[in-house]
């Protein structure tokens, strides 16, 4: 699990974790270290950002596991805003390698046990800003709107062998990296931080309310379990009504 020292991905490793499940708990952040020992999962660190170190990460994890990964999720990612023609070259590169490099390539390693065993799930942590966009998004939006096109493949090239593979449309959820969003635009917007919320990130949506991370941990279970073995290739929308319209 990938990403998982906060947020979505901590509380997606705390419910498996509460399930009985085995949980490799990767971060970039070594502090996360704390957080595995704490839980009950084991570390394995590593940056994304170095196509290198992320074939590592797959080869340590099979190594640990005795050669299968069962469930393989896909969370880490960050974000950097600016126009377009402003965006840093560099940035942009690190976060598609970061956020959809790097999915395929851990995919790419633990998919073949999978398919063997003839049971997996892969779930790619993507966003509402995988089926639609936001100015001043570029690399963000790019990388997403990729990882849901390497969800939709990979699920038809693994049907067969009882692996499926679906990606997590969240609207905005209540994390570290949105609490930062809402800190930096109440700055730039001269808004109190709840006007931030309400005025410009749940304007779209129906449902008026941050996602708590708990609620996409258990629905991460649901896809995972005999019941949402029918479901693959799909853009789960967790999206409050935000693309309803």
């Amino acid at each position: 699990m990938t990403g998982a020292g906060s947020g979505i991905g901590r509380a997606i490793a705390e419910t498996f974790v509460r399930c009985k499940a085995r949980v490799f708990l990767h971060d970039i952040n070594p502090a996360a270290g704390k957080l595995a020992s704490a839980i009950g999962a084991e570390f394995l660190p590593g940056d994304l950002a170095d196509a290198e170190a992320v074939r590592r990460l797959a080869s340590t994890a099979l190594e640990k596991s005795g050669g299968k990964i069962d469930i393989l999720v896909n969370n880490a990612g960050f974000q950097h805003i600016a126009k377009v023609e402003e965006f840093p070259e560099e940035t942009f590169i690190t976060m598609i390698q970061v956020m959809l490099i790097a999915p395929f390539q851990l995919i790419r390693a633990l998919l073949p046990p999978m398919k063997q065993s003839g049971w997996g799930r892969i779930i790619n942590v993507a966003s509402i800003h995988a089926v639609v966009a936001s100015p001043f998004k570029s690399a963000y939006i790019s990388a997403k709107h990729g990882l849901l096109g390497l969800t939709r493949c990979v699920a038809l090239e693994a049907a067969p062998f009882g692996v499926t593979v679906n990606a997590l449309c969240p609207a905005y959820v209540r994390t570290p990296l949105v609490e930062k969003q809402i800190a930096d635009q109440a700055r730039e917007h001269g808004l109190t931080t709840d006007e931030v919320i309400q005025k410009i990130m749940l304007e779209p949506a129906a449902i008026k309310r941050l996602i708590e991370p708990s609620e996409v941990a258990d629905f991460v279970v649901y896809l995972c379990s005999e019941p949402g073995a029918i479901i693959s290739g799909s853009a789960q929308m967790l999206d409050l009504g935000w693309t309803a319209r």
